[in-house]
Formats: structure tokens, C-alpha cells, sequence
């Protein structure tokens, strides 16, 4: 099971998710949903990987306004803590979660989408994306993780090519890539069935053979 965190909202993590969810054969879980609740993420995901229902578990606060958890949940008039998430039974099938936005994301006024990360139990997935400030969010995610003391599974790159910005990360952490995934052209079921065929059996490999 692992936790599929980014370095900011829009660094991949739903295209990871999907390639993950085929890749390691898993059930995949949203616990929040904030906007887009017409066609949210575990529906992208769903389209993408063509899984069957039963491999998707129920967002546990769907809110309406596309904005940080906590501020989204004030305006529905939700209260969100941290007792509310169990993580879903699987019948031994493994588990994708996605979480939202980076990891100092607010789910309420005293704690994080971390603090979720913690209460869930889970090693992170931390999914990277080549732009101007990458380094520095990518370095600040990876120490915070750390400084926790919350297990990181892997480091994912999400689309482009920086092979300058790898080496530095790498050199500064210790933390290479699992995989870089390029830029897809056209997210669908086809472009995701090509990156497991592609990357798959690295990502297997590069996780010790663990898809647990």
C-alpha cells in the first residue's frame, strides 16, 4: 500500500495514480475530493485503467469548491478530522491512495494532508514534475518527509526531461527516481496501458519486488 503525494497540486499525481493502480495491480482510494465532483480524480483514474468498479473504494469528504481542504470543507459547513479515515478493505489486494495537493496541504485548521499520511500508516510515493522551483519544492517535501520520519517509498517524475534537476535531487538526498514517466500527448486508458507496458517491470523492480 502506498500514499501518492506531489510536491505541488499539479505535479501528476492522478496519472501516477492510474499507472500505479495498473502497474501494481491495486485498488485505489481518494479520501478527499475538493471541486471537480461531476468527474473527479477516482473517475479519471476509473476512464484511464478501465478497472473494474469494485477496485475503487468511496471519497470520504467530497466538497465542492476546488480550493485547500480545510477552506473547501468550511464553505459545505463540513468539519474534517482525522478520525474519519480507515483505510478501505481490500480483500488482500494492494492499495493506491491519492491524496490532495503537496503534503503541508491544510485538511483543517491544525492539520495536514501529512498528518492523514501518518494516521493512514502509509509509505509515500512522491511524485515530481520538471519546472522552474521544482528543486526546491522537490528538496523541501523530501526533507519534511524525513523530518517526520515518514517512510518514502520512492520518488516518481511526472512528464518532461531535466536530467539536471535528477542529479542535483539525487545528489543533495540520496533519493533517486523509482521511474521517470514521460508527458503523455493524450491521457486515456491507451497512453496509461503504455506506461505500465513500458515502466511496469522497472517500477516492480526498482521496489524491491514488494508491490505490498
Amino acid at each position: 500500500m502506498y500514499f501518492v503525494s506531489g510536491i505541488h497540486t499539479d505535479a501528476g499525481k492522478t496519472v501516477t495514480s492510474a499507472f500505479l493502480q495498473q502497474a501494481l495491480d491495486a485498488d485505489y482510494w481518494k479520501p478527499i475530493q475538493a471541486g471537480d465532483l461531476n468527474f473527479g480524480d477516482s473517475d479519471r483514474v476509473k476512464a484511464w485503467t478501465g478497472a473494474p468498479a469494485e477496485r475503487f473504494h468511496p471519497v470520504r469528504h467530497e466538497l465542492n469548491t476546488p480550493a485547500s481542504p480545510h477552506y473547501a470543507a468550511r464553505i459545505d459547513g463540513v468539519e474534517i478530522g482525522l478520525d474519519d479515515f480507515e483505510l478501505p478493505e481490500t480483500n488482500g489486494r494492494k492499495l493506491i491512495v491519492e491524496g490532495a495537493g503537496g503534503l503541508l496541504v491544510p485538511i483543517n485548521d491544525r492539520e495536514t494532508v501529512a498528518d492523514l499520511i501518518v494516521r493512514l500508516g502509509l509509505p509515500v510515493i512522491l511524485v515530481s514534475r520538471h519546472y522552474l522551483g521544482s528543486i526546491n519544492h522537490t528538496l523541501l517535501s523530501i526533507g519534511y518527509l524525513q523530518q517526520r520520519g515518514i517512510p518514502l517509498a520512492g520518488l516518481i517524475y511526472s512528464g518532461g526531461d531535466s536530467p539536471e534537476t535528477v542529479r542535483i535531487v539525487g545528489e543533495q538526498t540520496g533519493v533517486w527516481p523509482l521511474i521517470e514517466l514521460p508527458e503523455l500527448k493524450t491521457v486515456d486508458m491507451a497512453g496509461i496501458d503504455l506506461l505500465v507496458n513500458q515502466f511496469g517491470p522497472e517500477l516492480r523492480a526498482a521496489l524491491g519486488g514488494s508491490t505490498a
